[in-house]
């Protein structure tokens, strides 16, 4: 499997901390390789537009879809607390 990002997602990259940068992409290699790597802690967020939820760290989550052989990462987000 393979990451692909959004617009979104790049312009958030670019104004994130450098540690939430390195601790997203250390999580993407994760998910390209295991989904249910314990560390992702990924869920189904919403079943009718099959979206799901994974963590970065404590505080940051990212969402994303998946397209065949492709996790389309849609959206990173500070986790609303």
């Amino acid at each position: 499997m393979k990451a692909v990002y959004s617009a979104a997602v790049i312009e958030t990259l670019e104004s994130a901390p450098e540690t939430i940068r390195k601790a997203f992409f250390k999580q993407i290699v994760l998910l390209e390789h295991n989904l249910r790597h314990p560390s992702l802690r990924a869920k189904k967020y919403d079943e009718t537009g099959d979206r799901w939820q994974a963590r970065v760290n404590q505080d940051w989550r990212f969402y994303f879809t998946i397209e065949g052989d492709l996790y389309r990462i849609l959206k990173l987000i500070p986790h609303p607390k």
